[in-house]
């Protein structure tokens, strides 16, 4: 855990008493020194300074950034224990997050597998059943296997007779994955390891004997969270047998910028190989005949060109399904044949208004999950794509789940929103019933809260939707919280979130928008948020702030905004370009340098979004928001930027040296502070424990600029 400072050495002068919603004055902070190195390089005939270019060194190999991090944390904690409500923030938090919280389960055999965290437990146990009505036992409890609880089971997958189970293990918060086999009935895991795996999926051959996996080449121990991941390769494992003797199945050494994923058929005949080259839905298809556990060295490539978005959702006699959207922005539902190609699809349910989220071939049924403004629809067709109604939903939310095969009689899904946690739900795919599976036990009552739906013109005119969540006592201008994300196609939709619903319970309101850049609204939706039409995510997210404040949803002085990873490049920008629209900003684990972004480990995909660096267009586009290069002399809102030591995702460079230049630059008396959480990653895998403690700061933070009451302090 992160330790604790006293005050008195590192803030000087007491912070003076608040004066209506912000602070009347406060004594600036004296930060950290932060050395400076000469490093100016010329692109384009642009010179550009990089003077904390030192600070991408990999905290735990480097001493100098270890120490500078121990130094930030030093004045980020000192000041932080000066903030009223931040210990009321955290026994709320705790209390909210004190309910059964239970995953979808996946049935295999005659047995149901699913996770459930008690309330308080760090990590989420995976449980056991043998038939529907069978006592439920521990199969795996991760809750022990780190003293700090910040090592996590990550994938699980039941064999299809469920006697056995391949399972993930994340350690730190890293996005590498050690893969291990558990026998079900005894609940004891094999000898068998898997190394090195990241980005992969994990799919058992049908007879149970052994599992394909996606690999990286190990890395030289100083590369481990940084040297970029090339050269992916999918092997084989085999049980009972080492991982140097797995055979590889696949690979492209001559294009060693794909990335490839393996997914077995449902009849157990072919091996479908999914290969990318960055975050775009842009797929090759390879298929790879199979003999039981033997692949055939031929491969037939189906789909050749990495341009189109294709999901195998399942198989109906010699026909596969799939979801693509080829000539259908906004996707179709398509048939092939088994010996086909892409040439020789059939439309099975043409493109609608609404964009396919995701779909699968279940019980006899299509499951479509649309995306429906911002929201989930679930439609039902026969397998010839005759409709057959809709899935009823309890409101404004999201959905998730649908696994099984097509003979399956039942399937399960989770639904939630924003003041509705996740309740489990079992639909009967003979009689079209729906009735609850696993529903939680709340310390507080939905219906205490209202969620609405507007839609505000963004800078061009274009309408862009957004929700906004707060208690029904609540009128008028309140401390508000902004959250965006906007890009790669992902889209934000209705969730619950327990640290959100501490901020809600103290009068304030959450809104959240759906930004171009995102996949509300399929690929147009998409293109219009990225590359050179960048800048649309960032006058999305401003107009929004200035629509809440035109409107009286919040005041001036009222508005906060939070962003993470391609959520922190946003909210670095915005603060950036608008310093005055806000009173203060958490920008959390961001890509904050866009000129050196695809030099560590995943970032080269990102090029699919951001450009390449190292192309002048891209260049010149990516120098104007860069949150890095961009920072002026102004009157900044409190900034609060927050990453960890173990991301490899984001590398904690990024926000490492946007602190630092931060702080160096007459940007105002407000705090500007970096939270550096230890043992944690992205966010995957992240204990229950350190959340609250995270949340807590970060809230607390928050509240005291906009003026938000928190009861208690």
């Amino acid at each position: 855990m992160r330790t604790r400072a006293t005050l008195a050495a590192l803030l000087g002068t007491a912070a003076m008493t608040l004066s209506g919603p912000l602070i009347a004055q406060e004594a600036p902070l004296s930060y950290p020194a932060t050395e400076t190195v000469d490093t100016v390089e010329e692109q384009f005939g642009v010179k550009v300074a990089d003077p904390y270019r030192w600070l991408e060194n990999d905290v735990r190999v480097d001493p100098k950034v270890a120490a500078w991090v121990e130094s930030q944390n030093k004045v980020t904690d000192a000041y932080l224990e000066t903030l009223p409500g931040r210990a009321a923030l955290a026994t709320r938090m705790r209390a909210l997050y004190d309910y059964a919280r239970t995953g979808v389960p996946e049935v295999a055999g005659n047995r149901y597998f699913f996770t459930r965290n008690a309330g308080l437990q760090n990590q989420a146990v995976l449980y056991v059943k043998d038939g529907a009505n069978g006592a439920e036992r521990v199969l795996i409890d991760p809750n022990g296997w780190a003293k700090d609880g910040a090592t996590a089971l990550d994938a699980w997958v039941p064999s299809e007779d469920g006697s056995k189970l391949i399972y993930s293990i994340q350690d730190g918060g890293s996005d590498w994955r050690t893969v291990k086999i558990l026998d079900v009935a005894t609940g004891k895991p094999l000898d068998d390891e898997v190394k090195w795996v990241k980005f992969s999926a994990l799919e058992w051959d049908k007879a149970g004997k052994g599992f394909y996996y996606s690999r990286f080449p190990e890395p030289d121990k100083e590369g481990e969270f940084q040297s970029l991941n090339t050269n992916q390769e999918i092997r084989y494992h085999a049980i009972g047998t080492p991982q140097s003797a797995d055979p590889l199945i696949y690979a492209t050494p001559q294009e060693p910028q794909l990335n490839h994923s393996a997914q077995v058929s449902d009849d157990g005949s072919f091996l479908l190989v999914t290969s990318s080259s960055g975050t775009d839905e842009r797929y090759r298809l390879t298929m790879i005949d199979l003999d039981g556990t033997k692949a055939s060295t031929s491969q037939r490539v189906i789909v050749p060109e990495l341009v189109n978005d294709w999901q195998m959702i399942g198989m109906a006699g010699d026909r596969i399904y799939f979801v693509t959207n080829k000539d259908a922005p906004r996707l179709r539902i398509v048939s092939m044949a088994r010996n086909g190609n892409e040439a020789s699809i059939e439309t099975v349910v043409p493109e609608g208004e609404a964009v396919i989220a995701g779909a699968s071939v279940v019980g006899g049924k299509l499951v479509a999950n649309y995306l429906q403004d911002a929201r989930n629809v679930v439609k039902l067709f026969d397998l010839a794509g005759k409709p057959m109604g809709e899935l009823p939903l309890p409101g404004i939310g999201s959905v998730g789940g649908f696994e099984g095969d097509l003979d399956s009689k039942e399937t399960f899904f989770a639904y939630s929103s924003f003041n509705r946690p996740t309740t489990i739900y079992r639909y009967d795919l003979t009689s079209g019933q729906v009735s609850p599976w696993a529903e939680p036990k709340l310390a507080f009552n939905p219906d205490d809260y209202a969620v609405e739906q507007r839609f505000y013109a963004s800078k061009d005119g274009t309408k862009v939707p957004m929700f906004i969540v707060r208690k029904k006592t609540v009128t008028g201008p309140a401390p508000t919280l902004l959250y965006g994300y906007g890009g790669f196609n992902i889209s934000v939709l209705p969730g619950f979130s327990p640290t959100r619903l501490a901020w809600l319970e103290q009068g304030g309101v959450y809104a959240q928008a759906s930004l171009r850049g995102g996949g509300e609204y399929g690929k147009a939706w998409h293109d219009a948020g990225r590359l050179a039409n960048k800048q649309n995510v960032f006058d999305d997210f401003i107009a929004a702030g200035e629509y809440l404040i035109k409107q009286g949803v919040t005041g001036k002085d009222q508005l906060a905004i939070e962003g993470r990873s391609n959520g922190g490049l946003l909210v670095g920008a915005v603060v950036n370009q608008r310093p005055d629209l806000f009173s203060a900003a958490h920008a959390a684990v961001g890509v904050m340098d866009m000129l050196r972004f695809d030099r560590f480990t995943a970032g080269r995909y990102w090029v699919d979004d951001y450009g390449y660096p190292n192309k002048e267009a891209d260049f010149r586009t990516l120098l104007t928001y860069s949150p890095y290069h961009t920072i002026r002399k102004a009157d900044y809102p409190a900034v609060m930027v927050s990453t960890a030591d173990t991301d490899d995702r984001v590398v904690p460079g990024h926000s490492f040296k946007y602190t630092a230049r931060l702080q160096a630059t007459q940007a105002g008396d407000k705090p500007h502070l970096i939270r550096i959480e230890t043992r944690a990653g992205h966010g995957s895998g992240k204990p229950t424990d350190k959340i609250i403690e995270e949340f807590s700061d970060i809230y607390a933070f928050l509240a005291h600029f906009t003026g938000l009451k928190i009861a208690g302090e």
